[in-house]
């Protein structure tokens, strides 16, 4: 008896239609796509004007420096909070179950996320960087410009994997709450808002061990600010984190499949 071969559509044409609905998704949804672009700016405007033209270190500026944080705060903002908040109610409305229905392949699914959260922390930058400009008056030669804009969106991959890691642990109605109370302690601990020679001593001895601490340092360099170590130490240690949280990510990915598809 003959064998019907079954096809399957071309990948990439499956990849980009999935990741334009990802887009739309999140775009269409103000809680997500305003916070995420313009809450960046709103800090710097609260924070950064003010005190723009303080010079806090040889030839680098306040507004510089927090230019650099925001930046960072902003993608890994994007990262944490599309993948942890998304994935989670995603579970909870048993879309899961609908995509394996589906002959799209798992990664697909989950590669267009990644796109997709990229893309938006681009589109922060890219409002961001000209606020800080007209603004906040920063002036970056165009080099450093490019740096901190590279460094930012390759040094959030590790994030990307904490965000699935909580979207897969946390659920759905306790999503936000589990990421608020880890991500936004971190951030100011890891000198995101202040430098961290203004936080309280017990906290300057904490943020050393923060994966948000060696991404920042990322930032701070690009723009010129002295860091702790060097570029490369910062690298090797995010990637540390990044195995860390993919590995945890795999496993709640697992266990998720293994209760509800066996």
């Amino acid at each position: 008896m003959a064998v019907m071969a079954v096809r399957r559509a071309p990948l990439a044409p499956m990849l980009v239609r999935q990741t334009l609905a990802e887009f739309l998704k999140l775009w269409r949804v103000p809680a997500f796509s305003l916070t995420s672009i313009f809450l960046p700016v709103m800090f710097y405007a609260f924070i950064g004007i003010g005190s723009s033209s303080q010079v806090i270190s040889p030839h680098v500026t306040f507004g510089a420096y927090f230019l650099a944080s925001m930046a960072v705060y902003s993608v890994a903002n994007v990262m944490i909070f599309s993948f942890g908040i998304s994935v989670a109610t995603e579970r909870g409305m048993k879309m899961d179950v609908l995509i394996r229905a589906t002959p799209m392949p798992p990664f697909v699914y989950l590669l267009s996320k990644c796109i997709t959260a990229i893309f938006f922390a681009a589109i922060t930058l890219a409002v961001l960087f000209p606020f800080a400009y007209i603004a906040g008056g920063v002036k970056l030669d165009p080099s450093m410009w490019m740096t901190l804009a590279y460094r930012v969106l390759l040094g959030s991959i590790p994030f990307i994997a904490l965000g699935f890691a909580i979207g897969y642990l946390s659920g759905p109605n306790s999503a936000v709450a589990v990421i608020n109370l880890i991500y936004l302690p971190t951030a100011f601990a890891s000198g995101l808002f202040f430098p961290k020679q203004l936080l309280p001593s017990f906290i300057q001895s904490i943020a050393p061990y923060l994966p948000l601490h060696f991404y920042g340092q990322l930032g701070w360099d690009a723009i010129g600010a002295p860091t702790d170590g060097s570029v490369t130490t910062d690298w090797l240690y995010l990637a540390g984190y990044g195995v860390v949280f993919f590995v945890i990510a795999l496993w709640a990915y697992r266990r998720e499949e293994g209760r509800k598809f066996t």
